[in-house]
C-alpha cells in the first residue's frame, strides 16, 4: 500500500470575527473593551479524507461551505487550529488571482519569484519560461509590469505558471471562471493530460459539468462538513437535492425571487412536475424521461377560452422550450367564477444535464391580457449521463460512410442510450 498524497485529520480551522474593531486611539481609549466582542466561525468541522496517488478529486458547495479555506489549508497559507495535514511530494497551487504575484514587477520577474516559492530553481524558470508565455497568450506583453494587466491576463499568467512546476499535487481554485471560453478549453486539455500523467489534482470549482468531466471522486461540503464523498454523479445528485430544498423553503419564506402579475381573473395556485413513474416533484429528473407539468388554476372571474401557457429555461436563462394552447389552436372552453382547471403538458426532458425554471401563465382570450404569470414558478433539475454543450440533447442518427462504398457505420442517439 503507497502513502496517501494528501491526508486529513479532524481538520478544525475557525475564525474570529470582530463586532466592533475600534480604528482611532481615541476609540480604544473610550471603549477598551470593544475588541474584545467577537464571534467564531467554523468554516472547517471535523473533516478528515484521503486522496491517493494520481486521483482527480472535485470539492464542491454553496458559497461560504469551506471549499477555498480547505484549499487553502491544504497549500500551507492556513494553518489549521486542530487536526493534522500531510501532503506528499512538490505541490502547486492555483488558488486566488494574484497570490505569489507582485504588481509592479514583470511576466518575466513574476515568474521567476512565483518559482521560487515552489521550489524552482531561476534558471529552470527562465528555460520554461517562453512554454508559459506561448500557453498563457502573452507574448506581447512580457515586459509589462503585472499591475496593467487585466484580470483574465493574469489568470492566464497564473496558470500557466502553475501546470509549468511539475508538481505532484495540484491544487486548483474556481478562479478559472475567470478566463475566457478559449483559454479554459486550454486548461481543459490540461486537466485531460494530467489525468493521463496520474498527478493528483484537487479541483474547486462551481461548474458541476466540469466535475464530472473530469474528477474520480468529489466531496461535497456544507457550512464546514462534508456531508458527502464518492462518485461525482451521486454526489452531485446530493447537491443539487440540498440545493432545490433550500430554494423551496426561501420561496416557501416569502425570500425566494419570483415574479408575479396579472389583473387576476385567473390564478395559478399550485404546480407541481410529475415523472412517469407518478412521483411528485422529484426534484432531478432523468434526461429523456417523460415528465408532465400541472398546475390548477382558479377562476376568480368568469372566462371564455382562457389561454395556458408556460415557458422552460435553461440555468443562463434562455428559453429552451415554450408552448400554449393558442398554438395548439385549442378551444380551452368556458369557466365560471370559483371555477377550476388543471392545465397539463407532457413533454421527454431531452434538455443538457443543469437546473432548469418553469415559467406559467392563463391570460385572456386575446393572449394579451395576462391574468396571472408565475416567473419560475417551478424548478426541475435534469440529470444527464455525459455533457453535450448545448441547450438540448435530441435524440438522433449519426451516419457516416466511406466515399464510393455502400457500407457504412450508423450511430444512434436515443432515449434507449441513457
Amino acid at each position: 500500500m503507497t502513502e496517501p498524497s494528501i491526508a486529513c485529520e479532524g481538520l478544525w480551522k475557525t475564525f474570529r470575527l470582530p463586532h466592533d474593531r475600534p480604528f482611532t486611539l481615541k476609540q480604544r481609549v473610550l471603549h477598551p473593551r470593544s475588541s474584545r466582542l467577537a464571534s467564531e466561525l467554523h468554516a472547517l468541522r471535523d473533516v478528515s479524507f484521503d486522496v491517493p496517488e494520481g486521483q482527480f478529486i472535485g470539492i464542491v458547495g454553496r458559497n461560504g461551505s469551506g471549499k477555498s479555506t480547505l484549499l487553502k489549508c491544504l497549500a500551507g497559507i492556513y494553518p489549521p487550529d486542530r487536526g493534522t495535514i500531510a501532503v506528499s511530494g512538490r505541490v502547486s497551487p492555483f488558488i486566488e488571482l494574484g497570490v505569489g504575484f507582485n504588481p509592479e514587477l514583470t511576466a518575466r520577474d513574476n515568474v521567476v519569484v512565483n518559482a521560487a516559492l515552489l521550489g524552482v530553481s531561476r534558471s529552470e524558470a527562465l528555460a520554461r519560461f517562453p512554454a508559459i508565455i506561448e500557453f498563457a497568450e502573452l507574448e506581447r506583453f512580457v515586459d509589462l509590469k503585472l499591475k496593467n494587466y487585466s484580470s483574465g491576463m493574469q489568470v492566464r499568467l497564473g496558470f500557466a505558471s502553475m501546470i509549468q512546476t511539475d508538481a505532484d499535487v495540484y491544487l486548483v481554485d474556481e478562479v478559472l471562471a475567470v478566463g475566457d471560453a478559449r483559454f479554459q478549453e486550454k486548461c481543459f486539455d490540461t486537466f485531460r493530460r494530467l489525468k493521463r500523467e496520474r498527478r493528483t489534482v484537487v479541483f474547486v470549482t462551481h461548474d458541476l459539468a466540469s466535475v464530472e468531466r473530469f474528477c474520480d471522486r468529489v466531496l461535497l461540503l456544507e457550512q464546514g462538513s462534508i456531508v458527502a464523498d464518492g462518485d461525482p454523479h451521486e454526489a452531485i445528485m446530493d447537491y443539487r437535492q440540498r440545493d432545490l430544498e433550500l430554494e423551496k423553503a426561501a420561496t416557501t419564506d416569502g425570500s425566494g425571487p419570483r415574479t408575479r402579475f396579472g389583473d387576476g381573473a385567473a390564478t395559478i395556485e399550485e404546480a407541481w412536475v410529475e415523472r412517469e413513474s407518478g412521483e411528485r416533484d422529484p426534484g432531478v429528473v432523468p434526461q429523456g424521461e417523460r415528465v408532465t407539468i400541472r398546475a390548477r388554476v382558479v377562476f376568480e372571474n368568469a372566462m371564455d377560452n382562457p389561454v395556458f401557457g408556460l415557458i422552460v429555461k435553461g440555468e443562463g436563462g434562455q428559453h429552451v422550450m415554450a408552448t400554449n394552447t393558442a398554438l395548439t389552436e385549442a378551444h380551452t372552453g368556458s369557466f365560471g367564477a370559483g371555477e377550476q382547471a388543471v392545465y397539463e403538458v407532457s413533454f421527454d426532458a431531452h434538455f443538457s444535464d443543469g437546473q432548469h425554471t418553469i415559467t406559467l401563465a392563463v391570460s385572456h382570450e386575446d393572449a394579451q391580457r395576462i391574468a396571472d404569470w408565475r416567473e419560475d414558478m417551478l424548478t426541475m433539475t435534469v440529470r444527464a449521463p455525459r455533457f453535450s454543450g448545448g441547450f438540448v440533447d435530441l435524440p438522433h442518427e449519426v451516419h457516416v460512410e466511406r466515399a464510393g462504398q455502400a457500407s457504412a457505420n450508423r450511430m444512434t442517439r436515443s432515449p434507449e442510450a441513457y
